[in-house]
This record gives C-alpha cells, sequence and structure tokens, in this order.
C-alpha cells in the first residue's frame, strides 16, 4: 500500500471516533463537540495531502480511485447525519439539507453502477463542480460544528452546487450510456 493509500485509509479509521465525539456529545461536554472538528479538519486535511502526494509522488492506483473518494464520503455523510435535528448540538443541519446531499450521492452511485453492469468497466472522476461542492459541503459541516450563526449561508450555497455538481453528473453519465448505445449500433 503506498503512502497516498495510507492517508486515505487514516481518514476512513478516524470516522468511528469522528461519530462517536457526536453520539456522546452534550452541552455539558463541549470538548466532545472540539475533538469532533479537529477530528474532521484532520479529514479534510489529509484529503488535501493524499490527492497532492498521489499527484506528486506518481502513487495513483486503483486502489486509490477507491479509498479516496470512500474516505471523503464516509467522512461528509456521517458528518451531515451526525449533525441532523437527532443530534443534541443547538445548531442543526435541517433535514432538508441532508436529504439533497444524501440523495445526489445516491444517485451518483447507482449511476455508476449502471454504468458498470453494461459497461463491464468504469472511471469517476471528479469534475470542478464536484470538488467545489466537497469543499462547500466540509465548509458547512466545519460552520455548524462551529455553531457559526451563519452556517445557513454555508449549507445554502452548499446545497446549490450540489444540486448543480449532482445534474452535471447525471448529464455525463447519460453521455457515457449514449455514446457505448450509439457505439454498438454502429457495429
Amino acid at each position: 500500500m503506498n503512502f497516498a493509500n495510507k492517508i486515505s485509509t487514516f481518514r476512513i479509521v478516524s470516522v468511528p471516533f469522528f461519530i462517536a465525539c457526536l453520539i456522546y456529545y452534550t452541552p455539558d461536554k463541549e470538548s466532545l463537540r472540539f475533538a469532533a472538528l479537529g477530528i474532521f479538519i484532520l479529514g479534510v486535511i489529509s484529503d488535501a495531502v493524499d490527492g497532492y502526494v498521489a499527484r506528486k509522488a506518481k502513487q495513483q492506483s486503483k486502489a486509490g480511485l477507491v479509498l479516496d473518494p470512500l474516505g471523503d464520503k464516509l467522512l461528509l455523510m456521517s458528518a451531515f447525519i451526525c449533525l441532523s435535528p437527532i443530534s443534541k448540538l443547538a445548531l442543526q443541519f435541517p433535514f432538508w439539507v441532508i436529504f439533497i446531499v444524501i440523495s445526489r450521492d445516491a444517485i451518483i452511485l447507482l449511476g455508476a453502477l449502471v454504468i458498470y453492469i453494461v459497461k463491464q468497466d468504469i472511471v469517476i472522476l471528479p469534475t470542478k463542480w464536484g470538488k467545489f461542492t466537497t469543499a462547500l459541503q466540509m465548509l458547512s459541516v466545519a460552520a455548524v460544528l462551529l455553531q457559526s450563526r451563519y452556517a445557513y449561508v454555508i449549507w445554502s450555497l452548499a446545497v446549490f452546487f450540489t444540486l448543480l455538481s449532482g445534474a452535471d453528473y447525471v448529464m455525463k453519465g447519460f453521455k457515457v450510456l449514449y455514446a457505448l448505445d450509439n457505439h454498438r449500433g454502429s457495429s
């Protein structure tokens, strides 16, 4: 396992600790909220570092193509779910925000599965909209963990770009399927 993949694995392993901090959080245990924030920030930093290391050290691998996005999705999805109205924090994500964020990823995953079944191969590369969306989602989580009164502005932007990037991924998926269908029709 190369160094970049070890960093991604670290991010995946950190998720249960992040979740535990938020599950056991109560207003009289503020240190757990800050521990969750610290773990989340380490996860965000590790996301940037593993991508940088993989590119600069030419350590891109098939495992990395799975581990990196898996680490991102586990960290973000657990954050959105744990910071929902089921949490004990004063400021939480509204259910509609969580629904949009999770639905987008579920649709992308389902589309990828369809493409894989049809093509017997798949390469999912992040788009500029997808990267920007991930950054805004990460900022949203940090804002909620910090209990910022402006968190709603950041999560509103995150939702807008989540919808935009979701539509972009769906259109790209249809293009892949359409190109494959046209290729088979011409042979």
